[in-house]
């Protein structure tokens, strides 16, 4: 383990918003986990106690304290996905791997999870598969996802792949349409934000395909960095009512339609997002605006 690799990072991201997740983050980003001897370099250079950092890693599901696959297989077993027969989808990933819940294939190509959200209730049983999200999934569709895997999914095109769809938002403060059709991601227009941090402020624009991890940036945000998003028009900052179960930043709100919440996690880099269709959106919304 490289002392100057994790002194740099620490320097980097000590003084940001949610310093430590920050830091945990971009380590796990270079070596793919959290290395024992990086924990204790990063308690160190804290000024804190491995306890605490120990816990921090242990609590967020994105952090890894061991190595994983080339290719994480994650399944949802929340209640939509639950009562649509998920766990015998997570049973047949299980048979098929010849691996359990939180474990790793020998070969190092797959490591399983079971997770309570994947932020795509509507469409489950849902499985994704690095950040690839696969819906309706059922016990016959488990080796043509594995296959995929092993293949990659490099040639993807989010524009003509059936396992993305297009959503349109709008602001909920003051309604307007967050749709940029002067710039397209993916082949449609797409989710236009304006965003600050640490004193510097941009542009951040999203794709509008749910699924797609594409965006485009005219700021200068180090990743890892919690970022305030606001809108581009009434310049009211985005609300927040859901912590992001990747990194435990706060979630910035914007609506989908009549009865959804699209949200999307405020650290920059992070792929941590969630559609949310529910009755009381609208109330909710009322509320907020007094």
């Amino acid at each position: 383990m490289d002392e100057q690799i994790i002194e740099k990072v620490v320097i980097e991201h000590r003084d940001s918003l949610g310093g430590i997740l920050s830091i945990l983050t971009e380590i796990q980003s270079k070596f793919g986990y959290l290395p024992q001897d990086a924990l204790r370099q990063v308690a160190k250079k804290t000024d804190s106690s491995l306890t605490d950092i120990y816990a921090v890693a242990t609590f967020y599901k994105a952090f890894s304290l061991k190595p994983r696959g080339k290719h994480l297989v994650s399944v949802c077993l929340g209640t939509a996905c639950h009562v649509r027969g998920a766990p015998k989808i997570a049973d047949e990933f299980s048979r098929q791997l010849g691996i359990k819940s939180g474990e790793t294939t020998r070969d190092k190509e797959f490591s399983f999870e079971t997770v309570n959200c994947l932020g795509a209730c509507a469409l489950g049983p849902t499985v994704v598969v690095d950040n690839h999200y696969f819906s309706h999934v059922t016990t016959a569709k488990v080796q043509h996802i594995i296959e995929q895997a092993r293949k990659g999914f490099q040639q993807s095109d989010p524009r003509t792949d059936h396992r993305i769809f297009k959503i349109q938002v709008n602001c909920p403060v003051c309604n307007h349409t967050l749709m940029d059709n002067e710039h397209e991601i993916d082949g449609a227009a797409s989710i236009k934000l304006a965003a600050s941090s640490s004193g510097k402020k941009g542009t951040i624009r999203l794709s509008s395909l749910y699924g797609s991890s594409s965006t485009d940036s005219d700021g200068d945000f180090p990743k890892g960095n919690v970022i305030s998003i606001f809108c581009p028009y009434c310049r009211e900052e985005l609300p927040s009512e859901l912590i992001c179960p990747e990194c435990g930043a706060n979630m910035a709100m914007m609506t989908a339609g009549k009865y959804a919440t699209f949200h999307i996690c405020s650290r920059y880099g992070c792929l941590g997002h969630m559609l949310d269709i529910t009755s009381q959106t609208q109330d909710s919304l009322k509320e907020m605006k007094g």
